[in-house]
């Protein structure tokens, strides 16, 4: 396997992490303290903070940032300059720095545009609208989108829309992949 590929223009402090396979790519600035996961993608202008985790098979378009704060589980996407947030009540003096965790986890996609308010959970499998803003939790395999963001559907695992219910469907398959929305993980 080999080692990241990392663009002459990318700053990779030392003491950053960066896994085999991994593609930083320009003017990319990855901090001391972040780990980043194997067969990464990073996009022109990412930015990613000290203390952040960045899973194996995570692709983040250009113009990202990504605050100290932020947990990008596996094969997690983020489309081109989505903001994520790291401080509930921010102010430039006065109050004191307080950093919210941000969870997305593991096949969760984010659309360009997108702004994630902190301490939000994105579940597994969800899927965020291009310019939405998400202020609350989102449930495995739902679609939301708007702002503030709303329920929408259920997505299956392959980014098809497979439900537009309420209630998260059991025996849906989709027509995409044939899985059921039930099944567990993913190929």
């Amino acid at each position: 396997m080999s080692g990241p590929t990392i663009h002459e223009t990318a700053s990779v402090e030392p003491g950053a992490e960066v896994g085999a396979g991994t593609a930083i790519w320009h003017q990319v600035h990855v901090r001391a303290g972040a780990h980043i996961g194997r067969d990464c993608s990073l996009g022109k202008n990412v930015f990613v903070d000290a203390g952040v985790h960045i899973g194996d098979r995570v692709k983040i378009q250009n113009n990202v940032s990504v605050y100290a704060g932020v947990t990008l589980d596996d094969d997690v996407f983020v489309g081109p300059s989505a903001v994520f947030t790291n401080d509930r009540f921010p102010r430039a003096h006065g109050r004191a720095w307080k950093v919210t965790p941000t969870n997305v986890r593991r096949g969760a996609s984010i659309g360009g545009g997108a702004v994630i308010v902190c301490g939000v959970t994105l579940a597994e499998w969800s899927m965020v609208g291009a310019g939405s803003v998400v202020t609350h939790d989102t449930q495995p395999h739902e679609h939301v989108l708007g702002t503030p963001a709303r329920h929408f559907g259920w997505s299956c695992w392959c980014g098809v829309l497979v439900s537009r219910d309420v209630n998260r469907p059991v025996d849906t398959t989709c027509t995409a992949c044939g899985l059921k929305l039930g099944d567990v993980g993913a190929p």
